[in-house]
């Protein structure tokens, strides 16, 4: 029998996320049935995401939710036979019995070099958020101007750079000056710290004082009531997240932009990637392609230690991290 570690919500959080509200436990797994593998984790990944999809799809007790590489170490499955390596959404967990059904093989032709956990980033949920946002969204052009915000993060640095690829000029906004020149590395065109300019809709009046065709939006709030206004006629928006509306206990309210919205006939839509599913394969493809290229940058922010869970996820949502957010088992 394997032994796996696991951390549970233990309540759900009530504001910023604290050390109180996880437990770590210990669960005895049986050995797999027919149809089912044992996966021991190497990497795990916190996301953004965690912390809103946390209120409405888990319960006190749950195992906390979330994606890994893992391998698979026994098999009574023969589509992933034992040494393979699957991204599974097995949440916070050393070790899963698992029926496939919730696994992806890693792609067969991964180069040895690159490592596995790039899986979980630019070669995987956050790179393919990136991609299909700008292409399926956006419907983004050559020369074009992009705003993305969050733009050092896992999502917003591939947003910049997969935009540059595409020929267009791209602003994004970070905030911290060791962030700013992350962006400025990966040659975004104008890039600047929404902490420390005097103010932020001259900073964006500054970066681009023609306005933005798009916008790739990841933080909400009033970020987003200053650069709406900002849009150039029939712009379009990109909307994957609101990390600055996801610790709220009292929810944030206006100014409101329907008008400038209709005035303006902007299109704004939310996503989740998950609606482009069919396409991963070939997308996956194309961003490893460009990886190998140097076209396409990937920095990680690795925290080592399964028992860190907690503390690399609440560090990401404090912004700590350049990159993907990381815990290496």
């Amino acid at each position: 029998m394997a032994q796996a570690k696991v951390w549970v919500l233990k309540q759900h959080f009530d504001g910023f996320p604290k050390d109180s509200d996880f437990e770590l436990k210990v669960e005895q797994l049986s050995e797999p049935a027919n149809g089912e593998v044992l996966l021991e984790a190497l990497f795990l990944s916190v996301d953004p995401y965690m912390r809103p999809f946390s209120s409405f799809r888990m319960k006190a007790e749950d195992v906390m939710i979330g994606t890994q590489v893992a391998k698979v170490i026994k098999s009574n499955n023969p589509s992933f036979p034992v040494g393979c390596h699957v991204v599974g959404r097995s949440g916070w967990r050393t070790h899963t019995l698992s029926d496939g059904s919730d696994l992806t093989k890693i792609l067969d032709d991964w180069p040895h070099d690159v490592s596995l956990s790039r899986a979980l980033g630019a070669i995987g949920m956050p790179g393919l958020t990136a991609l299909y946002g700008l292409e399926e969204v956006c419907a983004i052009k050559p020369g074009e101007t992009l705003l993305v915000n969050a733009a050092a993060g896992a999502v917003g640095s591939v947003v910049g750079q997969i935009a540059k690829l595409k020929g267009c000029k791209v602003v994004g906004s970070a905030g911290g000056d060791d962030k700013v020149a992350y962006l400025k590395e990966l040659g975004f065109d104008q890039a600047f710290n929404y902490k420390t300019v005097p103010s932020l809709e001259e900073a964006l009046k500054n970066a681009s004082p023609e306005g933005y065709d798009c916008y790739f939006e990841s933080v909400g709030g009033h970020f987003s009531s200053v650069a709406i206004p900002q849009m150039k006629d029939l712009g379009r928006i990109a909307v994957c997240g609101a990390i600055s509306l996801y610790n709220d206990s009292t929810p944030q309210t206006g100014p409101y932009q329907q008008m400038t919205m209709i005035v303006k006939q902007l299109k704004m839509e939310g996503f989740l990637v998950g609606r482009w599913e069919h396409k991963n394969e070939e997308s996956l493809k194309r961003l490893l392609t460009w990886m190998q290229e140097g076209k396409l940058k990937c920095k990680e922010h690795v925290t080592v230690g399964f028992e860190n869970m907690p503390a690399a996820f609440m560090g990401m949502l404090k912004g700590d991290n350049i990159g993907k957010a990381i815990v290496k088992v």
